[in-house]
């Protein structure tokens, strides 16, 4: 007989009206009929914030007009009312403040990425997570991909033997143009190194590409040499990075991001060569990984198809040839949270331990770069 286990109640900090990401994880976060948002602080201006939970349908006392007051009323709530956890989906620079508050009152917490503004954050929270014993989540939602996850178990099981060479590329072409003069919103806070941090292109999207390598390969990065461009004049942060990798254990790798590329919409792609063979992934195809071998022809798994993995087939819901993509596996992220909060055990999420990583990665590329592109140590 299976018991049932109610859905976890969420909170959100950020993500109101006319915010992108905010309704992309609510949308996740729905998906399962496992997790449901009963509170939300959902915008800087304590008027929007609460206009924004009414459009939502939340209770009204549970509209909150900053995250401060969310997280006092929250944790006086019994028990069986309040949130389980919050997601964090503000602008890069309030990641810190809230992700640490809700984790020092005891709340579980479901963070965006970059993790923190600063490697010294991305260390202080670390921290403080393994102190309260919390599950922390950070969302590259990337890797919550069935065919990522087959990718990877073919890597760690020896299919393509051992890593030679990676390549990871993220190409957008949304800000070839000066966007964010024009007041556009996701711009305006992107360019801005108060609000998204040392890091543009490299940090909101070259930070995907560098967890992806991880997730995929299980290789870490011994060493870096960078080349960070601002293309559109006026600009304060990068718009176009390329970096050269060096792995502990000799493997050699290259991670491209660029956010001018005309043209090009959510162009991420890795492909990664070993002494038997070699795979490839386009996130603009995302059902397909192609996988060659020095011993046979070219194999092409399909999402839902025959051949896959555990991980792979439980991040699959419908049959192959039924299109499954971004929100999917989104959800993929947000469910793994939910077990791991639900059991406590160890469970397939970006963890805290991740998001410091991707701190320390954006921190060396931006050493490299400013030194006239020196290698620099991880």
């Amino acid at each position: 007989m299976t018991t049932y286990q109610r859905p976890l109640r969420m909170g959100m900090v950020g993500g109101g009206r006319d915010a992108f990401i905010g309704a992309v994880h609510r949308k996740a976060a729905a998906l399962d009929g496992e997790i449901v948002l009963v509170a939300g602080a959902l915008s800087s201006t304590p008027e929007k914030s609460v206009e924004s939970g009414r459009d939502l349908g939340l209770d009204p006392d549970r509209c909150y007009p900053d995250w401060e007051t969310m997280l006092e009323a929250e944790r006086n709530r019994p028990e069986a009312d309040r949130i389980d956890f919050v997601s964090v989906v503000t602008p890069n620079h309030m990641h810190y403040p809230v992700a640490r508050a809700f984790v020092e009152a005891g709340f579980h917490v479901v963070c965006d990425k970059p993790m923190t503004l600063t490697t010294e954050e991305a260390e202080s929270l670390a921290d403080l997570v393994a102190e309260r014993g919390v599950v922390f989540c950070v969302t590259y939602n990337y890797s919550g991909y069935p065919m990522v996850k087959q990718a990877r178990h073919l890597v760690r099981t020896g299919a393509i033997g051992d890593i030679r060479k990676v390549v990871v590329e993220y190409n957008q072409g949304w800000l070839a143009t000066d966007l964010e003069s024009t007041g556009q919103k996701q711009a305006d806070w992107r360019t801005d190194p108060d609000r998204s941090g040392a890091g543009g292109a490299i940090g909101d999207i070259g930070s995907h590409a560098e967890q992806l390598v991880s997730d995929v390969t299980g290789l870490e990065i011994e060493s870096l040499l960078s080349d960070l461009t601002s293309f559109v004049d006026g600009r304060r942060l990068d718009d176009d990075a390329n970096v050269l990798l060096r792995f502990r254990g000799g493997a050699r790798g290259v991670l491209v991001a660029s956010q001018v590329c005309v043209g090009a919409l959510n162009d991420l792609r890795i492909r990664v060569w070993g002494t038997r063979g070699g795979l490839n992934w386009h996130q603009e195809d995302p059902d397909r990984l192609l996988v060659t071998s020095l011993e046979g022809p070219e194999v092409v798994y399909q999402r839902g198809g025959a051949g896959l993995c555990d991980a792979a087939m439980q991040a699959c819901r419908l049959p192959a040839g039924h299109p499954e993509a971004f929100i999917e596996a989104f959800a993929n992220v947000y469910l793994a949270a939910v077990r791991a909060i639900r059991d406590g055990a160890a469970c397939d999420y970006p963890d805290v331990h991740q998001g410091r990583r991707g701190m320390q990665f954006i921190s060396a590329v931006v050493r490299s770069s400013e030194a006239g592109g020196q290698w620099v140590s991880m």
